[in-house]
């Protein structure tokens, strides 16, 4: 990295569906100063994120923005509607114009992607992706999102990468019809947080042990989406985090031996473990729009 980057300030937007946390951060990934504003209405969200990005501008400015969002977002840069959320289950935010009035407040370089596209990025700069072009970073907590990197860039096409409503091949004898409302037993549907909590009927699963028998359905979905990653990008790592995996350490050696058994032997691995746990925990997302804005310097 160079001089001009270690000494660069970089703020960035994470916005979630519940909050948005705002970064100052240096070039290194050192966070500087942060803060948070409730993901509620957009102009009530947007103008909060607007006042903490003045207030750093006004102390010692930054030299680009990044804004990781969640989605869907329309990233085509060639559409009327780039840098929106098209449209969402989100109360308020269909057609939420996210990028536009951001960027054109700072007159800085400035990225935008989707959330998890962000924390891949951070995890290639700073953490267990270092070194790699091609990976892939799979969040596994209220939902199951992905994000995709393939020689270095996030894939793209006419829209982003949304392989965690892929549908899989369900475990045998398994007939619980899924919690997502568009696809039922997508991958969502069957591994997220929510899956887990509506397929048991209960709203906390932290304490739920290793042994439990849900696991079973949950690590060979996910080993499903890996199998999948495997056949069409080959990710020389699969990192996946979020809050029910982290929980849960059992679940990544478990992910790893079932995507082998479902490859069986078709493709040739590496030998190291492919499927790993992110290196950044949940410093990805806050840090994921800071390494995206810097790539634009």
């Amino acid at each position: 990295m160079s001089t001009t980057d270690e000494r660069a300030r970089i703020a960035g937007v994470e916005l979630g569906g519940t909050k948005c946390v705002c970064v100052l951060a240096d070039g290194e990934g050192v966070i500087l100063k942060q803060a948070r504003v409730d993901t509620t209405t957009p102009e009530e969200t947007l103008s909060g994120v607007e006042a903490i990005l003045d207030g750093w501008r006004a102390d010692d400015g930054f030299s680009a923005l990044g804004i990781a969002s969640f989605g869907p977002l329309d990233l085509d840069p060639a559409s009327p509607a780039w840098g929106s959320i098209p449209a969402t289950t989100k109360p308020h935010w269909s057609g939420a114009d996210v990028a536009k009035r951001l960027t054109g407040r700072y007159g800085v370089p400035y990225a935008f992607d989707t959330d998890v596209n962000g924390a891949a990025f951070a995890e290639g700069r700073w953490g267990a992706a270092q070194g790699l072009n091609d990976f892939a970073y799979v969040t596994v907590g209220t939902g199951v999102g992905v994000g995709l990197i393939a020689n270095g860039k996030a894939m793209r096409g006419f829209g982003h990468c949304e392989l965690g409503h892929m549908r899989v091949q369900r475990l045998d004898g398994d007939d619980w019809p899924g919690w997502c409302v568009f696809h039922g037993g997508c991958v969502e549907g069957l591994a997220s947080g929510s899956a887990i909590r509506a397929r048991l009927g209960r709203e906390d699963i932290s304490s739920l042990t290793a042994d439990d028998p849900v696991w079973a359905n949950v690590a060979h979905t996910l080993a499903q989406l890996a199998h999948t990653l495997c056949l069409t990008a080959a990710p020389r790592r699969i990192l996946i985090g979020g809050g029910v995996v982290t929980g849960q350490p059992h679940l990544l050696p478990l992910i790893e031996t079932k995507l082998r058994e479902s490859l069986n032997g078709y493709l040739v691995l590496p030998d190291e473990t492919i499927v790993r746990a992110p290196g950044l925990g949940d410093r990805a997302g806050p840090l994921g729009p800071v390494a995206m804005a810097l790539d634009q310097l």
